[in-house]
């Protein structure tokens, strides 16, 4: 990994951000995928920068995050870590990556650090996979939780619904306090609550000791974390309501590309000035 250049906030480390966010800093998070969009996450100051698995909708157009591969985490986490050297990179385990068994994820989490360059890993779920959060930490392997709406569980929510309304059964009030307690006891040192009423992620936020990074979950939560190219207006469509579009990069770049193909048609671009002379 590049060394942080100077001028730079000093480097996140996972002790740093767990001390932050106990001293009650608000840390913020973000998705990238790519060299460049890590570059300017990074360069604009964030603590943390997700490698998701939501990079199966954003890069590879899936309606769900369940396609993306192994292979693909890696290749993305690689080319993120390359591009920021200040912020804390984690990378998402996929689906059926951790599930089958403990030496499948013990695995698959030591390659997204060998092989990714990652500092952490993600995994979804809560009670169930506690022994495997428990099995990575103690390979040395730093883990984030993630519940409450968890996106691998698209099929059995039947789609991306929030989570923590009703008081039994998976999803319910009780089971994602559980499964955040659950989390936290197996040793992560962050959790993700997605998807939860504001009143609930504010009670889970209260009982846990570790960060939690908020998104749908209100603003009581540690860290917040938005899908960049959400908050950056890339799509041109409405975006889930905790989404806020800080730019609307959708309509500026096809307008740009608009301007381009109308020069081209017209034959004013290139000119004298954007080709190189003979000598």
């Amino acid at each position: 990994m590049n060394p942080v250049p100077k001028g730079l906030l000093p480097k996140v480390t996972i002790p740093s951000f767990v001390e932050r966010a106990s001293q009650g800093e608000k840390l913020v998070c973000l998705t990238a995928y790519d060299y460049t969009m890590a570059r300017l996450v990074d360069e604009a100051g964030a603590d943390l920068i997700l490698v998701g698995d939501s990079l199966a909708a954003i890069v590879q157009g899936y309606g769900t995050t369940l396609p993306v591969t192994m292979d693909e985490m890696v290749y993305h986490c690689r080319c993120v870590t390359r591009g920021a050297p200040r912020a804390l990179v984690v990378g998402d385990l996929p689906f059926m990556s951790y599930q089958v068994s403990r030496e499948d994820a013990l695995r698959n989490s030591g390659r997204l650090v060998k092989e990714g360059g990652v500092a952490a890993v993600k995994l979804e779920g809560g009670t169930s996979v506690a022994d495997t959060i428990q099995a990575i930490v103690r390979a040395e392997i730093p883990v984030v939780g993630h519940v409450g709406l968890t996106p691998q569980a698209f099929h059995r929510m039947g789609g991306h619904k929030v989570q923590g309304k009703c008081k039994k059964g998976a999803g319910s009030r009780n089971q994602v306090i559980e499964d955040a307690l659950a989390v936290e006891e197996a040793g992560a040192f962050a959790v993700v609550l997605e998807g939860l009423p504001a009143e609930l992620a504010a009670e889970i936020s209260e009982k846990l000791s570790i960060p939690t990074i908020g998104i749908g979950a209100g603003a009581s939560c540690n860290a917040q974390i938005l899908v960049t190219h959400d908050l950056l207006g890339f799509s041109g469509i409405q975006p889930p309501r905790f989404v806020k579009q800080y730019a609307s990069l959708h309509e500026i770049i096809t307008e740009a590309i608009r301007s381009y193909s109308s020069e081209v048609k017209e034959g004013t671009f290139p000119t004298t000035k954007h080709a190189y002379g003979a000598n």
